[in-house]
Order: structure tokens, then C-alpha cells, then sequence
């Protein structure tokens, strides 16, 4: 697929993913891609996908990727990204780029058939923060397409009896994440604080619910960013350093 915008492609391991100014990706990506760790025989979903990075990263090792993966996004050039990273990377077939509303999803996109669902929602409120001059990354910072209760809402729709949703957030949102999964019928199970070394405050939060599932939330030990001599040795082996 010939892109007709600047961009290049980025190495993922083996694989490689297009990425634009508009269409990028940080750290919490490759966090919420590894606590959500999909397994082979499911049929998986990354709403809000933007250039893709979740999804891809399930394919770095195609032994332990799901059956099949979706990566939808409400923006066409995200979807265009990601479609020349599937055709280049050969994975026509097992990752299907989507371009929808979450809030209005297409019937490709089955209500009750996923595994598990994804999301990198934004994190602030409509309204909160200084909006960004670029469409793309209000978009993504801002709830201005969506809302966090639409994201969790959609995701309660895709996934069937004792299918996960995992997603991140900033800690300041913990409270609303906790009460709209169970709203949803999608019971919080685990949560995991990102913090940047021992002692300080979390700044990210990783978070699993479970349709249909009883009551009793694990909270994991700490993921730290920092070690001593630089990243911590498993933010080192989520990058896939180690």
C-alpha cells in the first residue's frame, strides 16, 4: 500500500510499524499491550488503535499471538498506517485494520464474540487540559470523540461471558475506570500502578475486568520504570530488550 503522507517505519523485533507525527506511540502502549497478554486461541480487539502498536506488538512473536486480531480507530490515516504495516509485515488475515466509531461499531465487529478488548483510552475529561492545535493528538489526549464510559461500554458489547478488557489510565481516574466496568458487568480483577522508581507516586495504572465475573480485585505488585543502572530489567523484557 503506497501512503500518501511522510512517514516511516519503526522496528517491533522482527516486525516493523509505520508511524507518522499524527499517528505514534509511547511506553504505555507497550505496557498495556504486555499486561494484557492475549492468548493464541483468542479473538482479539485494540479500540482507539491508532497507529497499531498494540496489536502489532501481539504479533512480535507469532507464536504467542492471538488467532486473530482487530485494530479499530475512528481516524482514517491511523487506519492506513496500520493497513501498510499489516501488507508489509505480511499479516493480511490475522491483524484486520478497522475504520469505525467505537460508539457505532460495524457488524464485522461482533457483539458477545471477543476474547478480549483493548484500549489506550485519552485521559482527559472533555474539557480538561489545554487542547492540543493538532486534531490527531485531541483525539487521542482528549475525550472529544468519545468518552470513557463510551470505550468501556463498547468493549462490554464486543466481549463474551468471561472475556477481558484491559486498559490504562492516569491514577487521578481510578475511581471513574472501577465504577463504570462495573456498571458494565465487566468486574475490575486486577490493577497494576506504573511508578517511575520506588517511592514515587504511580503516574499510569494498568486494569483488567471480566464479564460476568464474581467480585475480587488483585492488586499487583508495583511495575517500576526505573532500575539501577537505567530501565528496570522488565520494562527492559516488555521492550523486548531482554
Amino acid at each position: 500500500m503506497e501512503l500518501d503522507f511522510p512517514h516511516h517505519y519503526e522496528a517491533l523485533g522482527d516486525r516493523t510499524l509505520c508511524v507518522t507525527p499524527d499517528h505514534k506511540f509511547g511506553t504505555d502502549a507497550f505496557l498495556l499491550s504486555d499486561f494484557a497478554a492475549p492468548r493464541r486461541k483468542d479473538l482479539a480487539c485494540d479500540l482507539g488503535t491508532g497507529c497499531g502498536i498494540i496489536p502489532m506488538l501481539w504479533f512480535r512473536r507469532p507464536e504467542d499471538a492471538p488467532k486473530l486480531a482487530f485494530g479499530v480507530d475512528i481516524q482514517q490515516k491511523a487506519i492506513a498506517q496500520l493497513t501498510a504495516s499489516v501488507e508489509k509485515n505480511g499479516l493480511g488475515g490475522r491483524l484486520i485494520p478497522i475504520c469505525a466509531d467505537l460508539k457505532d461499531l460495524p457488524p464485522q465487529l461482533e457483539s458477545g464474540r471477543f476474547d478480549l478488548v483493548t484500549c489506550n483510552p485519552p485521559y482527559k475529561v472533555e474539557g480538561g487540559g489545554i487542547l492540543s492545535e493538532w486534531e490527531s493528538e485531541k483525539i487521542a489526549r482528549h475525550e472529544t470523540q468519545c468518552s470513557l464510559a463510551d470505550v468501556v461500554a463498547a468493549a462490554a458489547r464486543l466481549l463474551k461471558f468471561g472475556g477481558r478488557f484491559c486498559l490504562c489510565q492516569r491514577p487521578e481516574r481510578l475511581c471513574d475506570v472501577l465504577t463504570l466496568l462495573r456498571q458494565q458487568g465487566l468486574e475490575p480483577k486486577r490493577v497494576r500502578f506504573v511508578q517511575q522508581r520506588p517511592g514515587s507516586a504511580p503516574w499510569l495504572f494498568l486494569c483488567e475486568g471480566k464479564k460476568g465475573a464474581k467480585p475480587f480485585l488483585q492488586v499487583e505488585a508495583p511495575l517500576l520504570i526505573e532500575g539501577e543502572d537505567g530501565f528496570s530489567e522488565e520494562l527492559l523484557k516488555i521492550y523486548g530488550k531482554r
